[in-house]
């Protein structure tokens, strides 16, 4: 899925002169693919998944976060490829910039792909996504488990925004009743941080600066 120009989007967007985020370059390895889970307080609130697929991560912006319940249908809306690296990334995008707000890594992991074809064969995890429905289990520290990522509404030809849902498979993973911790109590699994306590440290650098 991804080419030479995939994070052509991603960088047009951005000025890498004001935001700490990264460009981007770096290559996967032959190790499981990552996943990453960021709570980002933007213009509106919002959790950010996304999963490693060849050399970008494949993103998608999720309002009310991933569910461990699997009665939760998440709403998940496509969002521009974004670099490797971009999995490490935590801190606050400057006002006025594209997605300016606080970003917390909320959890981190590897991921292996479980899609199969009607004969039970493993299904290439880039073509799983193109036809429409991916399968896929989740190693982090706070999601764990069988997920897929199913579209239902297909974009630019159908005339509506392209949109999928995130949900959780029924096995020893699931919590049913327990959805997703409040994003502004929610703590980084990288840093331990709340969005509250990154935005504060900023704003403290900048002063000191």
């Amino acid at each position: 899925m991804a080419d030479h120009d995939a994070l052509g989007r991603y960088r047009g967007k951005r000025d890498f002169t004001r935001t700490g985020e990264p460009r981007g370059g770096g290559e996967g390895g032959a190790e499981e693919p990552h996943f990453v889970v960021q709570i980002h307080d933007a213009r509106r609130l919002h959790f950010d998944f996304r999963l490693q697929v060849g050399d970008v991560l494949k993103s998608w912006a999720v309002p009310k976060g991933p569910s461990t319940d699997p009665r939760d249908k998440r709403l998940a809306v496509p969002t521009e490829d974004h670099p490797l690296e971009y999995e490490d990334f935590e801190g606050v995008i400057a006002r006025g910039e594209y997605g300016g707000g606080t970003v917390i890594v909320w959890d981190h992991g590897t991921y292996r792909p479980r899609s199969h074809d009607r004969g039970g064969r493993p299904v290439p995890f880039d073509e799983s996504l193109d036809h429409g429905h991916a399968t896929f289990w989740l190693n982090g520290s706070k999601l764990r488990g069988e997920y897929a990522l199913t579209r239902f509404r297909g974009g630019e030809d159908g005339g509506d925004e392209e949109a999928w849902l995130l949900v959780k498979a029924k096995d020893d993973h699931a919590e049913t009743g327990h959805g997703t911790p409040d994003p502004h109590r929610a703590r980084s699994a990288r840093s331990g941080r709340t969005l509250r306590q990154v935005a504060d440290e900023a704003e403290a650098e900048a002063e000191e600066s």
